[in-house]
């Protein structure tokens, strides 16, 4: 969209915005000169606790208030597949929806890697932690397609063409509920949230809180946060829909955006989607953060495994593997994966230090570890140092004096941190390196700094998350390092 046309439309939204109630203060101004899309900027300081927009819940696009109601209720659709066969259906109305000027001012779809080619993401995502994401999402929403859309078209309930509810159309919409939807109330479900939707994302640097106050089944009286699609998890079918007590449908309380921190004259004004990594927030929204402390990586069991394998035998990795879960171990678990993350400065998950550390246990001090191995699983499973200590005790010469006092998870890991257990890590970040492909960091680091956000926005946002991912296993590589060096001190 060029600058003259953007500008046209944002006018027709102010003025769309005025005839449906929605209020903006004059201290933010809406701002369609940027490229990358509209944003929010203020005119005038913004003062913790001042209110800056109220959004009448009737101006939303939901579920509920589409003219696809019906519908979907007859469909029992709900959760965000509800709301993208509204937007859908919206759109394919054109002029004569109520939302028409609003659905104008947004893209045709989010750039996220949902719908970037399949050689585009195969491509700029390899490694990365939406490498397998995006290729499950894209069987998950043919499923829904299928399943939910297509009998939906079939059966004539809506007046569209097949051709404004294509497996396309419905992709593209998908984008956009993933990026722009709140979760409005027990009555609305998921909504579009016209003005709300254009302030962007901080990560712990937001200005303004998205809020409702209490629909009618709560009873505190008090305001509570709206929550974007992204933190609330996405349902097929409501079997028993939620009906307002009030039974009027629309509540009357209107959505407010409250300052929660100030801001300055001519700054950008933020809300916040949550705290997340880049591989969450170019997943679900199209954007990445430099220098993003909620990055991590992750480590798959299958790695561990295939690593122990090669340097013992199957049968070793088998036996070590199921007596790290007798002792009530286990890592963390996807839908087809169990796995360990690699926080942002580097430092392994205690649970993947405790499994490489039985792994590399002598045959002798293994033995020892399940002849008492049931002793260590019991009343204190829920104390996570008092039960590394006392597994740590059994397995190593270490005095007593120096377990007592363990207060702190760092301390309880030190522990765990013998020469075989590091050097594990070191070949462990190799093998995760190596899923990258032949570019090495400093490659990736120097294309991210060649590269144009704007013209180059695929190629910019999945290098933000190359590099994030690849220094994270480079901390991690300094970490093992540094550790091994300091027991040998220790233990010459």
């Amino acid at each position: 969209m060029d600058a003259a046309a953007a500008a046209r439309r944002l006018r027709a939204f102010k003025r769309w915005m005025r005839a449906h109630g929605v209020v903006c203060s004059d201290a933010l101004r809406l701002d369609a000169t940027d490229p990358l899309g509209v944003h929010v900027c203020a005119v005038a300081p913004l003062r913790e606790g001042d209110l800056v927009a109220t959004i009448p819940r009737g101006a939303c696009l939901t579920p509920r208030t589409t003219g696809a109601a019906g519908a979907i209720e007859a469909a029992e659709l709900g959760g965000c597949l509800a709301l993208a066969v509204a937007v859908m259906y919206e759109r394919a109305r054109g002029a004569e929806s109520p939302w028409d000027t609003y659905l104008q001012l947004l893209p045709a779809r989010e750039s996220v890697p949902l719908v970037w080619s399949a050689d585009e993401a195969e491509r700029l995502l390899a490694g990365t932690e939406l490498d397998k994401i995006v290729k499950q999402d894209r069987e998950f929403l043919c499923e829904d397609w299928k399943e939910c859309i297509e009998p939906l078209i079939s059966s004539g309930e809506l007046d569209v063409r097949p051709d404004d509810f294509s497996l396309d159309k419905y992709f593209s919409a998908k984008t956009l509920v993933s990026s722009r939807s709140f979760q409005i109330d027990s009555y609305h479900g998921f909504g579009m949230v016209p003005l709300a939707d254009l302030f962007n994302h901080k990560t712990d640097g937001e200005h303004v809180h998205f809020t409702s106050a209490s629909d009618d089944s709560d009873s505190d009286g008090e305001d509570h946060d709206v929550q974007s699609a992204a933190s609330a998890d996405d349902q097929l079918t409501i079997e028993n829909p939620t009906i307002n007590p009030s039974g009027s449908g629309v509540g009357d309380e209107d959505l407010e955006m409250i300052v929660v921190r100030d801001a300055n004259e001519g700054e950008e004004v933020y809300n916040t989607y949550g705290t997340m990594g880049n591989a969450a927030l170019l997943h679900r929204y199209g954007f990445t953060e430099l220098d993003n402390e909620y990055d991590i990586v992750n480590i798959d069991l299958a790695m561990v495994t295939k690593w122990c394998t090669s340097i013992f035998s199957g049968r070793h990795a088998r036996a070590r593997v199921s007596l790290w879960r007798n002792l009530g171990y286990s890592g963390c678990i996807s839908q087809d994966a169990e796995y360990f993350e690699i926080s942002y400065d580097g430092e392994p998950q205690l649970e993947l230090l405790i499994l490489l550390y039985i792994i590399t246990l002598k045959p002798d001090v293994y033995d020892k570890l399940i002849s008492v191995a049931h002793d260590l699983v019991g009343d204190e499973e829920h104390d996570t140092i008092r039960k590394v200590a006392k597994f740590v005790k059994v397995t190593n010469s270490i005095q007593s004096s120096e377990l007592n006092g363990l207060e702190e998870l760092p301390d309880v890991k030190r522990l765990l941190h013998s020469e075989s257990t590091c050097s594990a890590l070191l070949s462990l970040a190799d093998m995760r390196e190596t899923l990258y492909g032949s570019n090495t960091l400093k490659d990736d680091e120097e294309k991210l700094q060649a590269c144009c956000i704007v013209s180059e926005r695929k190629l910019y946002h999945s290098l933000v998350l190359r590099v994030s991912e690849r220094r994270i296993l480079y901390r991690l590589r300094k970490y093992a390092s540094s550790r091994s060096k300091t027991k040998k001190r220790k233990h010459p």
